[in-house]
This record gives C-alpha cells, structure tokens and sequence, in this order.
C-alpha cells in the first residue's frame, strides 16, 4: 500500500531558508488530533529565530533540523485519536495552540501549563532543557499541509472567523492574557505602548472588546496612529512618541489620575526608557504586563512601586481557554479583526514572505502561509 505523503517547507540549516519536501502524513496517537492546514500566520521575528537566537539565546532551543516551523495553525480537524471523545470531531475547524507543556512538572500539576519549566512552542523554539521531547512528539509546525496537536490544546473556531485571521492568535492570544493578568475591566483605561505595532494593534482590539472606557495608544509614525484612531475615535485616545513623554501625555488626558492598565508591547529595539516613560502614566495601583521584547534592563526603584503600589508584571502566552475565549468574543461581534489586511503565500512562497515582512503596515498587515 502507497504510504500518504504531504508538503511541507524545512529547515535544513541554520541559514533562514527552507526547502520543500514530501514526508509521509503523521497519524494522530490516541489522544492527539490530526489538522489539515489551512493558514499559519508567519511570525516576524522569525527570520532572527533561526539565524540568531542559536548564538545569542541558546536558552530558547530550537528543534533539530530538517524541522518544520510555522508557529499560528488553522485549519479542519481531518482525523481524531481513538481515545478523542469529546465534542471535537472529523470537519471541525480550529486553532492550533502550539503551547506544549510537559503534563507532569509543578506547574503542570497545578494547571500553570505556560509555566511549564520545559515549555515549548510546535513549529517555533522552546523554553527548557528538555524541549526537544516536545519537538519529538508534535514535529510538525503550520508550514506543512498536515499537522497533529494533543485534542487539548484545539480552538475551535465560529464560521464568522476565518482562518487568516484566526492565524494572527498568537499575538492577540499574548495580549488577551496580558490584559487578564493586569485584572483588566470594563470600564477601565489601558495604555498600550507600541499600539501600532504587531502585538499592539491586536492589545487595542482586545481593549475594546473587553469594554475599556479609553484606550491610549503609543506609536511613532502619525499615519498609523490616525488608521488605528479610525477603528474606534470615540474611545481610542493616539499619543505619539514624538510630542512629549507617554506619561505626561496620559496623565494630561486622565486628569492626572492615569490609566488603570498599561500593557507593554515594544519590540526589541526599543529602549528601556521608552518601557519606564509609559509605566509612569499608571494611576497609583495600576498594573504593567510586559509583552514586548525590549532586552535592555528595566531602572525600576523597589520603594516608588511600594508607595504608588503600582506592579510590573512579565506575561508569555495564552491558555486554550483563553484562546476559546477569543473566538467567543469574535463570533458574538464584540472582538472584530476585520482590521488585518492578509498578505497570503503560498508554501513555496515562505523564503520569499520572510524577506518581504519587514515592509509590513505596522501591526495591520497579516503575513499568511497557505500550504
């Protein structure tokens, strides 16, 4: 009998390129279900996952190569496991939470999967010692036309969500629980430091949706800040970068209370200055929750957070629940990504998307592989 085979884009050195290969469809194990792809959303940091982060992160271990990447999966439930009983089923569509933990350490133990010491994201790089047993078990990234995934880790998505946008979860899934985790509430104020930006756009979307009263958002460049403005200009306050500090500007526009919630989206290259400016327009009790990748050290004075008991909180990734959470809020009208423009390739395209994501719209371009 022929064995199935599939196409999927690997990696087979540490130089960003991949190649496409034809490898046999996986079987889904008894727990596990099998997705046929129908989008991955590309990260664009990629490029820099494969090409530097060996030699300067070698604490976020990458799968051994050839390996497929491909972090956002979306697409139909093509088979289940024997033991898969529960209401996902052969026709479903769904989201992929590519958050694998290890089911047996404290943090699991407890239900804390994203503090598993040996977390590890399929089909992008890992957080532990340990994370290549993950890699062995669940080898297949969004980037291939076929994928299995334990049935625990499924979002299931409404008709009114499409795949591509269902791709961008993974940033607004980092958001949404960033947001959680600052005990955000309607009503509220959130800032959202580098509210242009990939992550950022996705944080102010969520803001809204979660019921803020203002969202403020930060950002260099004034067209971006009038498109996202555009989305709601009742409610969406935009600050730029360049008239004043962050903090002064907020607090000028709350009264001098603050807001209740700022959420730190800034990527890497940001300075740390810029995460302190924006952490000061916090009313006395407020909650920061870092999302963003600024690597410069914080200059953060232990007996100010005592006396304006304000927090500053670290937050990586987002549960299956509260990916389910998302598409509630999606098919009941009240989260709308009808913002995100798709740019789609195709799987042979992937060398070719990674090069031209860097000329993205700010956070409102979606880079989509299509297998």
């Amino acid at each position: 009998m022929n064995e199935k085979l599939m196409r999927a884009a690997r990696l087979h050195e540490l130089d960003g390129r991949f190649q496409i290969d034809r490898i046999p469809v996986p079987e889904p194990r008894p727990t596990d279900v099998l997705v046929k792809v129908a989008a991955a959303g590309l990260v664009h940091n990629l490029r820099n996952v494969l090409t530097i982060y060996p030699k300067v992160a070698p604490f976020l271990p990458l799968p051994k190569l050839p390996a497929i990447f491909g972090l956002d999966t979306t697409g139909v439930v093509a088979s289940v496991g024997s033991l898969v009983k529960t209401d996902v089923k052969v026709g479903d569509r769904v989201y992929v939470n590519p958050g694998l933990s290890c089911g047996s350490c404290e943090a699991c133990r407890r239900a804390d999967p994203t503090n598993c010491r040996n977390f590890t994201f399929m089909g992008y790089f890992g957080f532990g010692p340990e994370s290549q047993n993950q890699y062995d078990a669940y080898p297949y990234g969004g980037f291939s036309e076929y994928a299995t995934c334990p049935v625990g880790n499924v979002v299931k998505l409404p008709d009114n969500l499409s795949f591509e946008q269902a791709s961008r979860f993974g940033y607004l899934g980092t958001a949404y629980a960033g947001l959680r985790k600052a005990n955000f509430k309607p009503g509220q104020r959130l800032l959202v430091n580098g509210g242009t930006g990939t992550l950022g756009v996705g944080a102010v979307l969520l803001g809204l949706a979660m019921g803020a009263s203002k969202v403020f958002a930060t950002g260099r460049d004034p067209h971006r800040l009038e498109k996202l403005r555009q989305l709601d200009p009742h409610r969406i306050v935009p600050v730029s970068s360049r008239d004043g500090t962050v903090a002064a500007q907020a607090m000028e526009a709350t009264g001098g209370n603050g807001v209740d919630a700022m959420l730190e989206a800034l990527a890497p290259g940001a300075p740390a200055s810029s995460v302190m400016d924006a952490f000061h327009s916090l009313r006395h009790g407020g909650v920061a929750v870092n999302v963003g990748g600024v690597s410069e050290a914080l200059a953060v004075d232990a007996g100010y957070l005592m006396i304006t008991q304000r927090s500053l909180v670290g937050s990586l990734w987002f549960t299956t629940s509260e990916g389910q959470d998302m598409a509630q809020m999606v098919e009941a009208g009240t989260l709308d990504l009808s913002v995100f423009e798709h740019k789609v390739y195709s799987l042979e395209e992937v060398n070719t998307a990674l090069v031209e994501v860097d000329g993205r719209d700010g956070g409102f371009t979606n880079f989509v592989v299509r297998p």
